[in-house]
Parts: C-alpha cells; sequence; structure tokens
C-alpha cells in the first residue's frame, strides 16, 4: 500500500479538526435557550439561539384574565424579550474561543511531526 504524501495527511487531519471545532458550535448553540416572562409574569416563552418558539408556559387563569389581544400583547413582549436574550447568549458562547490553537499553527506542529523520525515501536530504544 502506498504512504499518503504528508501535505495530504495534513489536510485530511485540518479536516478532521475543522469537524470537531464545527460540532462544538453546533453543540453550543444548540444549548442555547431563553425563557423571559411577560411583564405579568402569566406567561413565558421558551426560545432557541435561532429565534425560534420552542415552548411556551402559560399560568393558569392566563387566558381568563387578559382579551385576546391583550394575552397577544404579553406573549409577544415575553418572545421579543426572550429572543434578545438568546442572540445574546449566542454572541457569546459563539465568540468565546476556548482558547483554540489557530489551525494554520495545528498544520505547522503536525508537519513537524510527520518529519521527525518515529521513535521505535519495540524493543530497547537506541542511544
Amino acid at each position: 500500500m502506498r504512504e499518503l504524501h504528508p501535505d495530504v495527511r495534513v489536510n485530511m487531519a485540518m479536516g478532521r479538526e475543522m469537524q470537531h471545532r464545527i460540532a462544538e458550535f453546533l453543540e453550543r448553540s444548540n444549548s442555547i435557550v431563553a425563557r423571559r416572562p411577560s411583564p405579568s409574569g402569566l406567561a413565558i416563552p421558551e426560545v432557541d439561539a435561532f429565534g425560534r418558539l420552542t415552548d411556551l408556559y402559560l399560568a393558569p387563569g392566563a387566558c381568563d384574565r387578559f382579551s385576546s389581544e391583550e394575552l397577544v400583547a404579553e406573549i409577544m413582549t415575553a418572545v421579543r424579550e426572550s429572543t434578545a436574550d438568546a442572540q445574546l447568549q449566542y454572541h457569546i458562547a459563539m465568540n468565546d474561543n476556548h482558547h483554540w490553537v489557530p489551525i494554520t499553527e495545528k498544520a505547522r506542529q503536525w508537519r513537524e511531526e510527520m518529519d521527525s523520525p518515529e521513535p521505535p515501536t519495540s524493543g530497547n530504544p537506541e542511544k
């Protein structure tokens, strides 16, 4: 079987590294949920990082207390506030670089590892 060229091996490693980084970003964004109550506290929407309404909690009697227009206003106010909170959480999560080594530096390290002689896999090390 033929050996892969070192540049090909580095590019494959870079691809794997990028997949891991993207997976981590997706995991962080999927974990973001915001719940901000309405002004009266009787409606609490749940909004994800992309502004999608994922759930809505209504307190008992919320529908009886307000007219339909007032209830819509309560819910929409809470949805807007929850969406703004989710966007803020998303911005914070996505701009935190987690002290990643730049990909160009990683590629340099991989090239150095490939260029260095491999240690023996069995027996006593040569002195």
